[in-house]
């Protein structure tokens, strides 16, 4: 059994996973924030009480919101802050008294998705979180590549490829840089841009609806954000050239992303097709979880 644990700002969620992927267990629980101890606390309690319903013992893996640094060996870069600069792998294993394994919430999602969802039986499998953020990772032959320094897949923090002068410097990115892929592909980024232009702060699902009636300026913003969201891409499959790219995160649900991605994304590619396929997630909302179990394999 593989239990995954998918450690949120705003919930904790466990999931107990046979060998073939089936749920045998599943909870969830509001996350303790600010406090580190009351957050191992729960992650232990969820844990104990997977394998109480199970009766079964399980393999254990954690996705958050950081990663752990090979140079500390401590958590960073994690929006729930009270985690980082913590040692949350050997504080969770000191008291499972086993191994855990911990992965980037990104990571795990492009691990599930690669497992057993949309990119199942690819060789190369590009996961990109589009949300309040943008994440990614990178599974190569089944195996999740994390890399030396612990950043395989951060395209998000690399610049806007071939910027427009209106794109220039770009937006300030919390990273201490400016003009991020980030910045303008993210969900925050799609609303800031809909606003400097209209003047109207809408929120991503307000800008979808109000394109879906008809607006211009709505319909305008989905194309300029998908248009961006496609040069970024591109940069990816020109460096890795991945078989299969799967969306995560809220703005995965615009549909048109689907249609409108391979031809824009074709323009900048440094071939004369495009091969790789951009998928949905089969799993939604739940590959974070389902990926941290299959950290065990």
């Amino acid at each position: 059994m593989r239990i995954g644990v998918d450690l949120g700002g705003t919930k904790i969620e466990a999931i107990a996973l046979d060998r073939g992927g089936a749920i045998l267990a599943r909870l969830r629980i509001p996350a303790p924030r600010g406090d580190y101890g009351a957050t191992l606390d729960a992650c232990v309690g969820l844990i104990t009480a997977c394998e109480a319903e199970t009766g079964r013992q399980g393999s254990i893996g954690i996705g958050t919101p950081g990663a752990i640094s090979p140079f500390t060996g401590r958590m960073r870069n994690a929006n729930s802050v009270w985690l980082n600069d913590q040692a949350l792998d050997r504080d969770l294993a000191e008291r499972l008294g086993r191994p855990v394994r911990i992965a980037n919430d990104a990571d795990c999602f492009t691990l599930s998705e690669a497992t057993d969802g949309a990119g199942r039986g690819a060789n190369s499998v590009f996961g990109v979180i589009i949300g309040t953020g943008t994440g990614g990772g990178l599974v190569i032959g089944g195996r999740l590549l994390t890399g030396p320094n612990a950043i395989a897949g951060e395209w998000g923090h690399n610049p806007l490829p071939w910027p427009q002068p209106d794109e220039r410097p770009g937006p300030p990115c919390y990273c201490g840089k400016c003009g991020c892929i980030e910045t303008f592909v993210s969900g925050p980024g799609l609303a800031a841009d809909h606003a400097a232009h209209t003047g109207r702060a809408l929120s991503p699902p307000e800008i979808q609806a109000a394109a879906a009636r008809g607006e211009p300026s709505a319909i305008q913003s989905l194309a300029r954000h998908a248009e961006r969201l496609a040069r970024g891409l591109a940069g990816v499959i020109n460096i890795i050239d991945p078989e299969v790219i799967v969306l995560g995160g809220g703005l995965s649900n615009l549909p048109h992303l689907y249609d409108d991605l391979p031809a824009l994304i074709r323009s900048h590619l440094f071939c004369d097709g495009i091969a790789t396929r951009i998928l949905p997630p089969v799993h939604g909302d739940s590959s974070g979880v389902r990926g941290a179990a299959w950290l065990w394999g």
